[in-house]
């Protein structure tokens, strides 16, 4: 069925023949994008010209009281009246046409709709515009074309005013004006809705030197409530920074006639961010611009993508051109703006004379300041000049200013590709601008924009934009590049070879975009882009030895027993030197932290340090002693004995913080958590009580340590310390009476802590969230001489440690220690397990408890 045919059943059958024709556009899988939502736009039209005809003063002139009638008055506007008098005229210009008829009054679109932007379920932004000669036939009109809209279910955004008060309301609303500005006529007055539109450009255009900022500073406040489109694992299209309101934006400045945004690219953009909210309106059947998590792979089906992960690219692909485009935008209005209220105090100070000529400043070969932006010099020819981009860029970043739009375009139209391997200068230029710091970014970005990224380095196309689905990061994997050579420019000064820490950083996650293990698959990739960039043999091996271990150092101070020398052995083995060594503490510091805030803490990093610490005396040639048991703390000895004394339970709980540092003695110290020291007669059961309490006060573990220790000398016994750093999930803590109160009962078997996690989680509604990847339990090789470390990583969930604790008992092992670590919602666990006689499980025997961990957790 055509378009035409749709309208025609919409004029004939009223309120449900514009029902079942919107549904018939809706479900029509030939056409979707711009063309539905264009015929979308005008079956609408259509509808509300045959509404606003049909209750024109029930068939009269609002104006002057000529019948206007038909003879039918709910049939709509189009045809015939039984007087021979047509009941609207109808001036077609182009596909949907502009209608005029009676005077005094019109209907006009406004807002997205103004634009021919109908979404399956975007609001209707309708302005009923009248002269004020009769109110009363006005309002009446009114009910008659609101009330069929709001009978069909559909959302309306509906005002009535004469153009002097659109006017005002204009000036004094800054979002109404932003709809002034896309108003289209639908029926009625034509006259009437020029004369408003006129007036409306008029006015922004006059008004732009104030209205302009005042723009700004609301798009700068959405951005801050609803953060960057194109890092957003659940992002609201329209409101995020980079979406579809800020492609609004930038009409409306363009509109001004103050600046323009960068065209290339925007209107494909803004087409794509339209057509997935228009398949996100489909599939979930409501009118929501947040593309939700469980709906994205829904999303990606209807159009035609592969999966949810390429949606989001594209999304992010998007949003990152908008973004882009608002940021060379606006700093184009703020250089307008300053350059109108500076030029009239320079003309009077220069007598009236000529413009003066804008200042150059040299900052490198070719490259100068000019107007707040870096800028080519005159004399630069990046067609001879293949390292000008790179030299431009760490010029601009070392200056914290922009690079000009016009100079990024110009040299990659231009510039001449680099030879393999690459020069001197452009590898020290690189590391330059990899090396200045939070400026970086806006550099980055602005090469990227324009191609010129992919095309110095080409791997980097495999993570552009490539979203990371994991609550821990927080950035797509380009961006997390960047930010983690942002961070190691900061820890510069603790190495001896800045530049390879730098390019470390930039590459340590290139792996992402291929299968399999991207730390071995960026381990090639970096061999072969350190080679290209002129890194000579040795560096090069240092570099991929950077990348393939960069998650060495954290893994094994969090999930291995640092007593052990087996650990410590393994991790000298792997870094190979102290230099590397070196590199690679500050590479797993800054990759931490270019993560997100649950990825590094004082504590991940004082155990960082203490490994760094035992791994450099291997290398310098200090073998470790065989393990020896940590002495205890006074107070570890003091509860230890209690424990003993009494036969049961006895816990400290007490806020933990990091001592001031001897680079800054005053300082404060640093919360790191709470932390509760349990110490339990030796005997069975320990763990998964303990954890089951927990669980069932709701307290969230963040990291856990259990050990055996050895009591005074003189004094026959074995008590369990357990050392941990708990949260609450919600409310305060709980007082340590009631958890060793409970505690007692757990071990004693007088309270059946999975029977009340049970009642627990049955109370509460199941809700729909994220399906997380399935648990993995792995035996790791060689890890200990002393023990066997069976390492899981699952999806963290309340009692989860209780489960692990039962499933370990009722495999007959002991654990001879533990460490538990949490990031965002992954669990990452590391147990040290004996056989009943204290030695490690034989290898069939270790798989088989492996396998039976992992069956329960995913059952």
């Amino acid at each position: 069925m055509t378009s035409t045919d749709m309208r025609t059943d919409a004029e004939d059958s009223g309120p449900s023949g514009y029902a079942a024709a919107r549904l018939r556009l809706l479900q029509e899988g030939a056409r979707s994008g711009p063309p539905r939502r264009t015929a979308l736009a005008e079956l609408t039209d259509e509808w509300l010209t045959g509404l606003f005809g049909a209750g024109t003063q029930n068939g009269k002139d609002v104006k002057n009281g000529k019948d206007v009638k038909n003879g039918n008055e709910g049939a709509g506007g189009g045809g015939d009246g039984q007087d021979g008098e047509p009941a609207t005229r109808l001036t077609q210009k182009g596909g949907g046409g502009r209608r005029e008829g009676p005077r005094g009054v019109s209907l006009v679109a406004v807002g997205g709709y103004g634009r021919g932007e109908l979404s399956p379920r975007s609001d209707l932004d309708l302005l009923l515009l009248h002269d004020g000669s009769d109110s009363g036939a006005v309002a009446a009109l009114a009910d008659r074309i609101w009330y069929p809209v709001w009978d069909l279910g559909l959302a309306l955004d509906h005002s009535v005013r004469t153009p002097g008060e659109a006017r005002k309301t204009a000036g004094d609303d800054l979002k109404v004006q932003l709809g002034l500005l896309d108003a289209r006529h639908i029926a009625g007055d034509l006259g009437l809705t020029t004369g408003l539109r006129t007036a409306v450009l008029a006015d922004w255009r006059n008004q732009a030197p104030k209205r302009l900022p005042e723009l700004q500073e609301l798009c700068a406040e959405r951005a801050e409530r609803h953060g960057e489109l194109q890092y957003l694992l659940e992002p609201d299209l329209k409101e995020a920074r980079g979406g579809l309101r800020d492609a609004t934006a930038l009409r409306a400045v363009a509109a001004s006639w103050l600046a323009d945004a960068p065209r290339e690219g925007l209107a494909d953009a803004r087409r794509r961010l339209l057509d997935v909210r228009d398949a996100l309106h489909l599939t979930t059947g409501r009118a929501t611009d947040r593309l939700a998590l469980q709906e994205q792979d829904q999303v990606a089906a209807e159009l035609g993508l592969l999966d949810a992960d390429t949606l989001l690219r594209q999304v992010y692909e998007a949003a990152r051109v908008v973004s882009y485009a608002s940021d060379v935008t606006w700093r184009e209005v703020g250089r307008v703006l300053k350059s109108r209220a500076v030029r009239p105090r320079l003309r009077a100070m220069l007598g009236g004379g000529a413009k003066p000529a804008a200042e150059r400043s040299p900052l490198a070969e070719g490259v100068v300041e000019m107007d707040g932006e870096v800028v080519l010099a005159r004399a630069a020819r990046p067609e001879r000049d293949p390292v000008l981009p790179l030299r431009a860029a760490a010029a601009a970043a070392q200056s914290g200013l922009p690079l000009s739009l016009h100079a990024v375009r110009r040299m990659a139209a231009v510039a001449r590709p680099l030879p393999t391997p690459w020069p001197a200068e452009a590898r020290e230029q690189l590391v330059t601008l990899l090396g200045s710091g939070r400026p970086t970014i806006e550099v980055w970005e602005a090469l990227e924009a324009e191609g010129l990224i992919t095309r110095l380095l080409p791997d980097w196309e495999r993570v552009r934009c490539r979203p990371q689905r994991n609550a821990v990061h927080i950035w797509t994997v380009d961006r997390h590049l960047i930010e983690t050579a942002v961070r190691a420019s900061e820890l510069t000064r603790r190495v001896g070879r800045p530049d390879l820490l730098l390019v470390a950083s930039l590459l340590h996650d290139i792996g992402k975009g291929w299968p399999g293990d991207h730390s071995v698959a960026g381990e090639i990739i970096a061999r072969d882009v350190a080679t290209r960039i002129g890194f000579d043999r040795a560096d090069v091996a240092v570099l991929a030895t950077l990348v393939r271990h960069h998650l060495l150092l954290v893994d094994t101070a969090t999930r291995r027993d640092l007593d052990d020398p087996a650990t410590v052995r393994s991790v000298a083995e792997a870094v190979g030197s102290q230099g590397t060594l070196e590199l690679l503490h500050a590479l797993t510091e800054a990759d931490a932290l270019a993560t997100g805030p649950a990825a590094w803490s004082s504590w991940r990093g004082s155990l960082v340090t203490d490994l760094v610490k035992r791994v450099a005396a291997v290398l310098a040639g200090d073998a470790p002693e065989e393990p020896e048991a940590a002495a205890p703390t006074a107070e570890q000895e003091r509860l230890a004995i209690e424990a003993f004394r009494t036969g049961g339970p006895v816990l400290a709980l007490r806020a933990q913080t990091e001592p001031p540092t001897e680079e800054e003695p005053s300082g404060d110290p640093e919360p790191l958590g709470v932390e509760l020291l349990i110490a339990v007669p030796d005997q069975p059961g320990v763990l998964p009580a303990v954890a089951g309490v927990l669980a069932m006060h709701r307290l969230t573990v963040r990291t856990a340590e259990l050990r055996a220790l050895d009591l005074p000398d003189g004094v026959q016994g074995s008590v369990l310390l357990l050392n941990w750093r708990v949260a609450a999930e919600y409310g305060s803590l709980p007082q340590a009476t009631r958890l060793r109160a409970d505690l007692v009962r757990a071990l004693d078997g007088s309270l059946d802590i999975a029977v009340r996690l049970a009642e627990r989680d049955a109370a509460y509604p199941r809700r729909r969230g994220t399906i997380a990847p399935p648990p993995r339990v792995t035996v790791a090789p060689a890890a200990s001489r002393h023990a066997t470390v069976i390492e899981v990583r699952a999806h963290d969930a309340p009692g989860l440690l209780h489960r692990i604790g039962r499933a370990l008992e009722e495999a007959s092992v002991r654990v001879r220690s533990m460490h538990v670590s949490t990031l965002g919602a992954n669990a990452v666990d590391a147990f040290y397990v004996t056989g009943p006689k204290g030695a490690p499980l034989p290898g069939e025997e270790a798989a088989s408890v492996a396998r039976g961990l992992e069956e329960m957790l995913r059952g």
